[in-house]
């Protein structure tokens, strides 16, 4: 499949070069993270929503700032200030309890793809036990068991029931919403992919340092090949999601964490809103998702099958509703700037080969995340919207 380069006139456009960042990087806070403002021509309508998601921003003559937010503003950039995700893991079913309020829980098990018989059951701050409440069963699951993030309203503590047949379950209590604050620089104007605007990793608090083990070696060093297909899944999170950047947070630290993928599974997230938030690192000049020459970043959403396949996560349980009317047409936009991207029939079915390990697999172009493997990721409702996607798509092409 020949997959056409990032057009010239994409890169000449963009705002911020890497050259001018890395300039800034030296003015900034240790530690800050730098993102390029990727632009280009309005050739998409806006997706709603603020440029920064859940960031407190630090203006220019705050003490302090000073010279640092100066040249910030320089490069594009502007400074604002983020959570620190805080984290507790577990394993087993034992109770745990956590020295902050736990906003999520992550479970993690091996063994079981399905998450019959599985259950969780929280603990307030005065020592008051809920109920045992079933786990999701339409969660996003990875190739050898299942994976949750569950709302948990900021509990002290929570006991796991497993799984039938899991081996190896685990625990993340999570809070990325309350902890102390931290300084990051974030670009000042929206950032846009061919016109489509996305909530760029540094506007939704993406810590990079995660990427990164304890010797400063990066966990999973970026891998590209040429785009091959799109998985479409769902979060299997809350819907109407209030806080959905803290959510993708949340996802980051567990994927990168505690599934050992060393950085989050998605390339993209759309939230109930219309925001479409940018996922797996890239670390090129090229679109969110794939280097300067066009090729797929690989990231971590379908097992043994996930070099040159792109996954989309909507956020949110998508079994029983479909997606809001700004999450559809935030997906069809950005399908449609993929599709176009790449030159592919939306329409199409194709053999995906794995170009690691030859592994075939005879999948719809725009998929869903159970035409891979046994799931019920992206929910019932989702997928059955998979054609109307594609109809949407191709009528705009």
């Amino acid at each position: 499949m020949t997959v056409p380069p990032a057009s010239p006139a994409h890169r000449a456009q963009s705002h911020v070069t890497r050259r001018a960042l890395i300039g800034a990087a030296g003015a900034v806070a240790a530690g800050a993270v730098i993102t390029p403002a990727v632009t280009a021509g309005p050739t998409e309508p806006d997706t709603p929503g603020p440029d920064t998601v859940g960031a407190d921003p630090v203006e220019a003559g705050t003490a302090g700032a000073g010279t640092a937010v100066a040249a910030a503003a320089r490069a594009g950039l502007m400074a604002e200030t983020f959570p620190v995700t805080r984290a507790e893991a577990a394993v087993g079913e034992a109770p745990v309890s956590a020295a902050f309020p736990i906003g999520f829980v992550g479970v993690r098990w091996e063994g079981a793809p399905e998450a019959t018989g599985g259950g969780i059951r929280l603990r307030g701050a005065d020592g008051t036990e809920g109920a045992w409440r079933a786990f999701p069963t339409s969660g996003c699951s990875p190739a050898d068991g299942g994976g949750l993030l569950i709302p948990a309203g900021q509990a002290a503590g929570y006991e796991l029931r497993a799984p039938a047949g899991a081996t190896g379950l685990r625990s993340l209590a999570l809070d990325t919403t309350r902890g102390p604050r931290r300084a990051m620089t974030v670009p000042r104007h929206t950032t846009r992919m061919r016109g489509l605007a996305y909530v760029s990793r540094a506007a939704w608090g993406a810590d990079e340092s995660l990427r990164y083990d304890e010797d400063g070696a990066e966990r999973t060093p970026a891998a590209y090949h040429p785009f091959q297909t799109i998985t479409v899944h769902h979060t299997a999170t809350s819907n109407a999601d209030p806080h959905p950047a803290a959510t993708v947070r949340g996802i980051y630290q567990l994927h990168t964490m505690t599934n050992g993928w060393g950085d989050i599974g998605y390339h993209f997230l759309v939230d109930h809103r219309g925001r479409v938030y940018e996922g797996r690192h890239t670390g090129g000049d090229g679109l969110p998702g794939h280097d300067a020459d066009g090729r797929v970043v690989t990231a971590f959403h379908v097992g043994g099958c996930n070099s040159g396949n792109l996954g989309i996560a909507l956020i949110g349980n998508l079994t029983e509703q479909g997606p809001s009317r700004a999450a559809r047409k935030a997906l069809t936009r950005l399908v449609r700037v993929l599709v176009r991207q790449h030159g592919v029939d939306p329409y199409a079915r194709v053999t995906y080969t794995n170009p690691v390990d030859d592994t075939r697999k005879e999948v719809p172009e725009i998929s869903g995340h159970r035409d891979w493997m046994r799931t019920k990721c992206p929910g019932g409702r989702m997928y059955r919207e998979l054609d109307r996607l594609r109809s949407a798509v191709a009528d705009g092409l």
